[in-house]
């Protein structure tokens, strides 16, 4: 018999941020796991109803591993991986319903389970200073990124332009669901404001699916300004050629646990200007350019910046790809193991 049941409620979910993370680990170690999952897609009431009642029924006394935030009360003999807690630092980015369910689960779900894994420095403190746990039962492991996330051939841009309908003209890009925290609405304001002085062929490409209406507030960012072209959801086989092709990665997050999405940047080759709040400096180091994402102006200026300097942007891309090669999902799978194997 395996030794730890996981939590599997993941499958039934886009593979974006987190589910992404429980897809890298759980193939990592698949050998010590027993997978438990609904029997077809649950999402939203049903999906929690799922994991509060039958999933504790299904783990027949082994340690459960929960990799998504959340877990079933039930259950004490558990880990949970803890990514962020946006809808209790922010739960007007939210729906109401949502916010009040993780604002009542989280804290309780904390002081329950054996362990807390948290992706970043920045989670961590999060968790103690609100969840009313100690420092010593969360343990940080960082992600990962990919392999496949690597700099790519001139002929696998070019497919990936043809694919996405982007074309041959140069590109900064923005990845990232639409969603409030995203910070969408700034950084279209912030590429207006920079248009004046960037080459007249540039466009903003923003590569993501609409927020799920179920989870997130609607996301207003007014009058979409001229030079900019929607993918809509890019699938994983595109992503690593559409950073490699940017000239750079804008990524003005309001709020990330971690941030995938500037990491697989770097791992690409591709010069990155994030934010200097939350995560983000944990993630980047001294790799990118670090704007304020709550100013319109800090935004523009990292924007400029990078464009006006080559030896910059040069400079960016050599210690970006060495800055994400400390980052591997084979690092963190050993290290969640780890503490997974402790608690049996």
């Amino acid at each position: 018999m395996n030794p730890i049941a996981l939590n599997a409620r993941f499958h039934s979910h886009r593979p974006t941020g987190m589910q992404r993370y429980a897809l890298e680990l759980s193939s990592r170690f698949a050998s010590y796991l027993h997978p438990v999952k609904p029997g077809k897609p649950l999402r939203g009431p049903s999906g929690h109803v799922w994991e509060q009642l039958y999933l504790p029924s299904a783990v027949r006394g082994r340690l459960l591993w929960s990799p998504n935030n959340t877990g079933p009360l039930a259950i004490v003999k558990q880990v949970c991986t803890i990514h962020d807690l946006i809808p209790l630092d922010h739960p007007e980015w939210f729906n109401r319903q949502f916010a009040q369910w993780y604002g009542w689960l989280l804290p309780r779900l904390a002081r329950r389970v054996l362990r807390i894994i948290a992706i970043s420095e920045f989670t961590k403190k999060r968790i103690v200073e609100l969840l009313d746990v100690s420092p010593e039962k969360v343990v940080v492991i960082p992600n990962g990124v990919d392999a496949r996330f690597s700099p790519r051939t001139e002929i696998e841009v070019d497919t990936m332009r043809t694919a996405l309908g982007i074309g041959r003209q140069p590109y900064l890009l923005c990845v990232g669901s639409l969603e409030p925290r995203k910070n969408l609405g700034r950084l279209l304001a912030a590429w207006r404001k920079a248009q004046a002085a960037a080459p007249d062929e540039l466009i903003l490409v923003v590569a993501g699916g609409s927020a799920n209406a179920r989870v997130f507030e609607s996301v207003e960012f007014g009058t979409v300004p001229p030079r900019v072209h929607f993918t809509g959801y890019v699938p994983d086989d595109y992503l690593p050629s559409l950073y490699s092709g940017a000239m750079a990665v804008l990524y003005p997050s309001l709020y990330e646990g971690f941030g995938l999405p500037p990491l697989e940047a770097m791992a690409c080759g591709a010069p990155v200007v994030t934010s200097m709040n939350t995560s983000l400096p944990e993630v980047v180091g001294s790799a990118a350019v670090l704007v304020d994402p709550y100013s319109v102006e800090s935004i523009s200026e990292g924007i400029l910046q990078v464009l006006s300097s080559a030896s910059l942007r040069n400079t960016l891309r050599a210690n970006g790809l060495a800055r994400a090669a400390s980052f591997t999902w084979e690092s963190a799978a050993r290290q969640t193991l780890d503490v997974l194997l402790q608690q049996i």
